[in-house]
């Protein structure tokens, strides 16, 4: 066989070659994308618990025993101070038994005007604050566990101070906390997560 045709062949090869490398390359690529356009995996759950519970604390939902002092702007016969009651509800002056358990200070104020308005005053102005709120409970590893006053701005390691600090027991990185009713919540034991009116915090004990 001549060298010229060597050479032809041999030419003819090499392109075969190129040829194939870049079908290969495409492939990879098509899988890539198509594993990219997939779906995705679920995300892991987070392992933190979280650092702060500000948003939870932006709007204060009244319970039983707190007691409030309303104002009917104009109307001293209707305005005093008032108890919620083991009912979650606030007697009052004409309008009688008003809820209030579960409602921000707002939509108790709006609840108030709306029974006024049924026959009694016409836009009527109505104010309603907190003058001392339920108490707070912490159970687990602290020296005297029990129920105690709410204090304004209270955080877990306010709470765990008025109880006499931690038991040489207790997880001193987190906490848990229930409130309204619902399931607990576990924080970070830090001055950045508040305790609310009616919590029932709980401290962990640690693992050794």
């Amino acid at each position: 066989m001549s060298v010229q045709r060597w050479k032809m062949i041999g030419n003819v090869a090499f392109r075969l070659r190129r040829l194939a490398t870049a079908a290969m390359a495409a492939g990879l690529i098509a899988l890539t994308g198509c594993a990219g356009t997939g779906p995705a995996s679920a995300p892991q759950a987070a392992a933190v618990a979280p650092a702060s519970n500000g948003a939870e604390v932006a709007a204060y939902k009244l319970g039983a025993g707190d007691k409030l002092r309303i104002i009917v702007y104009g109307e001293q016969d209707l305005s005093g101070e008032f108890d919620v009651t083991g009912t979650g509800r606030v007697s009052l002056p004409l309008i009688g038994q008003v809820q209030a358990a579960g409602l921000t200070l707002e939509e108790f104020e709006h609840e108030i005007a709306g029974k006024l308005e049924q026959g009694y005053l016409t836009n009527p102005k109505v104010s309603a604050e907190v003058l001392n709120y339920r108490p707070f409970y912490i159970i687990g590893e602290v020296d005297k566990p029990g129920q105690y006053p709410y204090t304004s701005d209270m955080t877990v390691l306010n709470a765990v101070a008025v109880a006499g600090g931690f038991t040489y027991r207790a997880n001193t990185d987190s906490v848990f906390i229930t409130r309204g009713g619902g399931s607990e919540v576990q924080y970070q034991a830090s001055q950045q997560v508040k305790v609310l009116p009616g919590d029932v915090v709980r401290v962990p004990e640690r693992f050794f």
